[in-house]
């Protein structure tokens, strides 16, 4: 624990130094309701004005940030990313069998694309490689990075929210090989199963005939296992989510206190999710460009949610979406899922 937390203050101290050289990973907002703001100060307008009050995770990924939730993927408590990769090394050939020459990848929300290398090495000779962000930066430098490792590989970055309207360059479009969507990190979960069906329904819909689907998902778990996950003890988490507060300070020129919101994880069984919230510790206001915004004691800011879906469930959501499970890989004690979905 003195190593990983010596590791992790290291990583945070140079987050601070620079910014600028963050890596994000990219998270939906389509959990929340009305997810259609273009821009951080509409989106803490609607967010903010609405009841309950509610901000889009994907505003947590400014560079800070995103340094943070890197940091907080090599914490003991958070599960997911060491879980999902030991999954990929051990299935991923057998995931990805039948599936030929000359398929073309695309991953949606790649950020550094650091798990994709599991999956490359494991195709033959794949032709194409489209890394879909929102975060450009993070994108062109992922796609460096794989392009150095598979100097044969057509690598193509596409700067788009993939939780909107996507579409394929017209040479990946025009590739003889299948059409392989990753979709790794269990970012489905932080959509609804509305938005998480539209999503899969796109994309089925966006790769063209008889294309293939790779997700990564969450599934349920003890919450004496869930919430250290997302409330860890050395307080990153609890950084990460009241960065949108210091975003909200330098960008908008508000003046939230930091110390008036606690970070509050908490378990929603109804919709099997964990939901990041800042809680108000009292009466308080917020004013910056967007607005201004009067909290009660009490009254929270829900920031994130993620869901965590048994394979039964997930099923039933891409089979809503015009897809079949062809394959279904476990993690240990069930503790993540692979699914593979053809059209």
């Amino acid at each position: 624990m003195t190593v990983i937390g010596a590791r992790i203050r290291r990583r945070l101290k140079a987050a601070r130094l620079s910014q600028s050289t963050a890596i994000p990973v990219a998270m939906s907002a389509d959990a929340f309701p009305q997810n259609q703001a273009t821009s951080f100060v509409e989106a803490v307008s609607n967010g903010l004005s609405a009841t309950p009050k509610w901000l889009s995770p994907k505003w947590l990924y400014d560079p800070l940030g995103a340094k943070l939730f890197e940091a907080i993927t090599e914490l003991p408590e958070y599960y997911p990313t060491r879980t999902e990769i030991a999954l990929f090394e051990a299935v991923m050939p057998k995931a990805v069998a039948g599936l030929g020459q000359d398929v073309a990848v695309i991953e949606l929300g790649s950020g550094s694309s650091t798990k994709t290398p599991l999956l490359l090495q494991a195709l033959d000779r794949p032709s194409f490689y489209i890394p879909i962000d929102i975060a450009e930066p993070a994108l062109l430098a992922g796609a460096k990075a794989i392009r150095e490792r598979f100097p044969a590989l057509n690598v193509a970055p596409l700067v788009a929210d993939f939780t909107a309207t996507w579409h394929l360059p017209v040479a990946a479009t025009a590739a003889k090989g299948r059409k392989l969507c990753f979709f790794p990190g269990s970012t489905i979960g932080n959509l609804d199963r509305g938005a998480a069906v539209a999503l899969l329904a796109h994309a089925r819909a966006a790769l063209g005939q008889d294309p293939v689907m790779l997700v990564g998902v969450d599934t349920p778990k003890s919450q004496a296992v869930v919430i250290p996950a997302y409330d860890d003890a050395l307080g990153v988490t609890a950084a990460f989510n009241k960065n949108i507060l210091v975003r909200l300070n330098r960008e908008l020129a508000g003046n939230a206190n930091l110390a008036g919101f606690a970070h509050l994880a908490r378990w929603n069984a109804t919709e099997s999710r964990v939901e990041m919230h800042l809680f108000s510790l009292r009466d308080q206001t917020i004013t910056c460009s967007a607005g201004r915004f009067t909290f009660e004691a009490g009254e929270t800011i829900h920031t994130e949610s993620s869901h965590k879906w048994a394979p039964e469930s997930f099923r039933s959501m891409a089979e809503a979406a015009g897809w079949r499970v062809t394959g279904v890989w476990l993690a240990p004690q069930e503790a993540f899922a692979l699914h593979r979905l053809e059209a």
